[in-house]
């Protein structure tokens, strides 16, 4: 394996450090976009409780807002929900761009990589290619080591590309849909305690 890393020439340097990088934000995406974590299932059942028994103060706001991204945002809800209910969207609105913000962290760089991986590869063929016309004009069509010596270049650049952007790709899907999805139960959750705090409809949330 290292034979044919150090026959891919300079260019594989870049190439591994893309791969090693997709590895690591893959890894850290996963722990970090867990849906129980960022939005817990009963949270809001939790701050209804509180608001039905006169329980809501400074300190449960407080809680509220560090126990989790879902709690920041109703926390900020929360502490706008007397101005009324557009100001009260409006401070929820904030306060999920900043989570959204924070949730869709290094996935751009996923997409950066599956873009920039192959045409680090295509580079390298380049330069083999460029290699093996240089053998070829200098020693001729005769000396196979030096033309082979280009060609793997071209060919494992290529390939090394290749297998770096492909899971990349895949990663910054995955990741990308796995955000949609919770955005979209954040969204739920926060409509839910505007609905309850600023219309006659009964908030109906989720005891486990």
């Amino acid at each position: 394996m290292f034979e044919i890393i150090v026959s891919g020439g300079w260019l594989m340097l870049p190439i591994i450090l893309c791969s090693l990088i997709v590895v690591g934000v893959s890894i850290e995406r996963f722990w970090t976009l867990n849906s129980s974590k960022i939005a817990p299932r009963t949270l809001l059942a939790q701050v209804w409780s509180w608001l039905k028994n006169n329980q809501m103060d400074a300190a449960k706001l407080r809680e509220l807002k560090q126990s989790s991204p879902l709690g920041s945002i109703l926390a900020a809800g929360l502490s706008n929900s007397k101005q009324g209910r557009d100001v009260m969207k409006d401070s929820i609105q904030e306060a999920a761009n900043q989570v959204i913000h924070d949730l869709e962290k290094y996935i751009s760089l996923l997409g950066t990589i599956a873009n920039v991986a192959p045409l680090l590869g295509l580079l390298g063929t380049v330069f083999g290619m460029i290699q093996t016309f240089n053998a070829i004009m200098i020693q001729g069509s005769g000396n196979t080591g030096a033309l082979a010596g280009g060609i793997s270049v071209a060919l494992i650049t290529t390939a090394a590309g290749l297998i770096v952007a492909i899971p990349a790709t895949i990663s910054h899907r995955y990741f990308q849909r796995r955000i949609d999805s919770i955005v979209v139960v954040l969204e739920e959750e926060s409509i839910k305690l505007v609905d309850a705090l600023h219309s006659e409809r009964r908030v109906d949330v989720k005891q486990n």
